[in-house]
């Protein structure tokens, strides 16, 4: 026994520059914290500022704009859950049909592709495509004779189009993921079927799908601690004051009023609240996950 564990020291090892990294970037940056019960002058530092106690939170809830933003977060970032099992698990069932390898391994690299991508990079490339003058997708609207639309200055459009690009550019992720489950189903279960008279489409239903869903449920319970996380990155970059009624998120309120406006403490207290519900939601989302799919993390 000894000997044994004697033998992982090396691996302990490998540990310590990530978990150097961690406590670097992740636990320290915990301090700034205290912000948020204070009234941050820069030349006392945010140690020596005075302490408000709770106005932060006071001020950010008498804010006129924060009821709006918090729809806006939750309602984009449950589009974007929804679609993220929905359009994978879709998709996994299609390539699961296909009998050429070369065409399935094909597909999934083209699907995957989108996820490497930074949002910078992604942003540029939906400007262009979706540009109300220049755009390939509004020129074959106009083509149809349709008028176009503003994707990205329209209200009413923008949330949808956050959400749909987003689902584009993860859904090849989930189709893997899927498509691994779909490994485990037991072949004798098709076989069985299939004898039974049961076609592809009968098979799918009732062989596959039962066979998918506890990733399915997994996966759905896991991305409820998102549900306040609507997508910094790629809404920052693709946003603009018109849309800023539809498409203003927890995040980007909280980048405006720190860094724009130089309100830290109530940015802090923002930030805060997000983290603190996010963190319950994460809770209880491991909790679900234990008692309808059996995961558990320890």
């Amino acid at each position: 026994m000894k000997r044994k564990h004697g033998g992982e020291w090396p691996f302990h090892l490998m540990l310590i520059p990530g978990v150097v990294l961690v406590f670097v970037y992740s636990y320290v940056p915990m301090a700034g914290i205290v912000m948020a019960f204070k009234r941050l002058a820069p030349s006392k530092g945010m140690f020596g500022s005075p302490w408000v106690g709770w106005r932060n939170f006071e001020y950010m809830l008498h804010m006129p704009e924060i009821s709006g933003v918090l729809w806006n977060t939750v309602f984009i970032a449950v589009m974007k859950m929804a679609a993220g099992v929905v359009v994978p698990v879709t998709f996994a069932l299609m390539l699961n049909e296909a009998r050429s390898r070369l065409f399935k391994r094909s597909v999934q690299t083209i699907i995957y592709f989108p996820h490497f991508l930074s949002w910078i990079i992604l942003s540029g490339l939906l400007i262009d495509i979706l540009s109300p003058s220049t755009g390939i997708v509004n020129e074959l609207l106009r083509g149809l004779g349709m008028k176009e639309i503003y994707f990205l200055g329209d209200p009413g459009w923008f949330p949808y189009t956050m959400a749909l690009s987003d689902t584009w550019k993860e859904f090849g992720y989930g189709t893997i993921v899927y498509l691994a489950a779909l490994t485990g189903i037991n072949p004798a279960l098709y076989e069985a079927a299939a004898l039974d008279g049961a076609g592809r489409l009968r098979q799918t239903l009732y062989v596959t799908l039962p066979g998918l869903l506890p990733m399915i449920i997994l996966m759905s319970v896991l991305s409820l601690g998102n549900v306040l996380n609507a997508g910094f990155e790629q809404i920052f970059n693709l946003y603009s004051p018109q849309v800023y009624k539809t498409g203003d998120i927890i995040d980007t309120l909280v980048f405006r009023i720190g860094l724009e406006n130089a309100n830290y403490g109530v940015a802090t207290a923002v930030g805060l609240f997000k983290s603190v519900v996010s963190f319950g939601l994460i809770g209880a989302s491991y909790v679900l996950a234990y008692g309808w799919a059996n995961y558990r993390i320890f």
